[in-house]
């Protein structure tokens, strides 16, 4: 439930990633000039690593994958995506003199832009980035930042981040007497590296640089694809407020721009060279998921529908869904907002007794009542804080227990009506949920003659600022001409 993700406390994520961690990862295996994709789910780390590595990188790559994959959706199963960034990557290793070093490259299911690299040989790419870049060359500049990182010893550095929406903050704040350590679901972190120092990001991107000129690849490609990650992220900014990803941990300036594409001409000179191959790049992306995954949850209009957990819910008219950092979010204009998370109960544990188990801050015992609605067990109850009033409800639905938290500044008939009504529309999903749902993917288009940048986007002006997304992930900007002939990027229902 992310921008594009998922529900993702844990005991959520346990049961939704069940299946995907069995499905066909995103992992490769470098041995010499070989380059072998392989169906291996969550396989162990890797036996060999990057020379001037020791035991524990190993250790630190094997304990925190799991958690990674976990954190971020998932594993993306695309056979055409998993082969190109293989070669990519079997590309820059023996370029950076890593012929027989193993790499495990895991492509990430959620919308984030974001790219990084743990010690032992992980390196990490999200379904988001691919679809930001528009060459392999883009591409290669990522994935030679993340092997720098590697070999420069920088991915030994990493922390824990917790994230959450503005309002999802002050809601469990609230709920949680302000200790969020007492919940699984407002303390989840998110698995990723730690922001880098200056020095060690600009000795990456001089590293990266010259690991993808090597190999063959466009060197200027790091300093415009770092532009189009800046571009996104003021889009994205825009729209949610977060501009959270690669760019949090890897800040892009006008200034460290410039040092790249200076670095690039130092080193290779100041004609573009390498390969950027556009064409078999957007090939390989072509039906990529872009947004949310069906997988983790879609929102049609004020509705919720879990396809793989098979269960569904509505909010009242007046709220506005969105898919938060840490659970489904629904906000009001008039100042209520509705939380919907899940929770690790023992299935010995009565929801009742849960509720009064001391996670709700100001919870009126008394006011805990339990009943059976579409044949779902439930628990209700109140809480009262200095600035918020609660109604809280939990669920449980095939052995995983679900929240709902709804906060306002004051009780009402009216606030205490939407509550029951959202907690009497929780139910099993039907044929008719399930056909709502709309995947959202890229799909790649030919200009013609005639076309222009302008009149491509209209493509995709059924989306909400669907025309400004595509200049952004096409590197164009309105009035641009484009080539017939050439391939660019659309988003699309289908």
């Amino acid at each position: 439930m992310t921008r594009t993700k998922h529900i993702i406390n844990k005991g959520l994520r346990n049961g939704l990633l069940a299946v995907s961690l069995l499905a066909l990862s995103a992992c490769t295996s470098f041995t010499g000039s070989q380059i072998a994709v392989t169906q291996t789910g969550d396989i162990p780390a890797p036996t060999v690593v990057p020379e001037g590595t020791d035991p524990e990188d190993v250790v630190i790559g094997r304990r925190e994958h799991p958690r990674i994959i976990a954190a971020y959706g998932g594993v993306y199963s695309d056979r055409a995506a998993e082969i190109m960034v293989a070669r990519i990557v079997g590309r820059l290793l023996a370029a950076a003199d890593q012929p027989n070093a193993q790499f495990q490259v895991t492509i990430l299911d959620t919308s984030e832009v974001n790219a990084f690299a743990l010690p032992g040989g992980y390196i990490y790419v999200t379904r988001g980035i691919l679809a930001l870049a528009s060459d392999t060359s883009e591409l290669a500049a990522v994935l030679a930042h993340e092997i720098a990182h590697v070999t420069l010893r920088h991915a030994r550095a990493r922390t824990d981040r917790t994230r959450t929406t503005a309002i999802v903050d002050r809601v469990i704040t609230g709920v949680l007497g302000g200790d969020t350590s007492t919940d699984a679901t407002a303390s989840r972190t998110r698995q990723s590296m730690a922001a880098f120092g200056q020095q060690q990001e600009l000795e990456a991107d001089r590293e990266g640089i010259k690991f993808a000129g090597k190999a063959g690849y466009d060197p200027q490609a790091a300093a415009r694809f770092l532009g189009v990650m800046s571009r996104f992220a003021t889009f994205s900014a825009g729209q949610n407020g977060n501009s959270d990803g690669f760019l949090s941990s890897h800040p892009s300036t006008p200034a460290r721009i410039q040092k790249a594409l200076d670095t690039a001409r130092t080193m290779f000179g100041q004609a573009q060279v390498g390969e950027t191959d556009r064409a078999g790049y957007l090939d390989s992306i072509a039906g990529l998921t872009f947004g949310d995954s069906p997988a983790q949850g879609s929102i049609v209009g004020r509705k919720f529908i879990h396809s793989a957990s098979k269960f569904t819910f509505s909010v009242p008219d007046g709220y506005t869904l969105q898919n938060s950092q840490s659970a489904v979010v629904g906000v009001a204009g008039d100042g209520e907002a509705v939380r919907f998370d899940s929770a690790d109960v023992q299935a010995n544990v009565g929801l009742a007794d849960y509720l009064k188990s001391g996670w709700i801050a100001g919870l009126k015992t008394d006011s805990v009542t339990t009943q059976t609605v579409n044949g779902i067990e439930m628990a209700s109850g109140v809480a009262q804080t200095d600035q918020w009033f609660f109604r809280v409800s939990v669920v449980r639905l095939d052995g995983q227990v679900y929240r709902f938290i709804f906060a306002a500044k004051a009780d009402s008939a009216r606030f205490s009506a939407g509550a029951q009504t959202t907690l009497a529309s929780f139910r099993r999903t039907d044929s008719s949920d399930l056909s709502a749902i709309r995947k959202v993917a890229v799909r790649v288009v030919t200009a013609k003659a005639g076309d222009t940048a302008d009149s491509l986007a209209r493509q995709m002006a059924g989306l909400n600022r669907g025309a400004d997304l595509f200049y952004i992930i096409n590197d164009l900007y309105p009035g641009d001409p484009v080539q017939p002939g050439q391939k660019y990027k659309v988003v699309a229902l289908q």
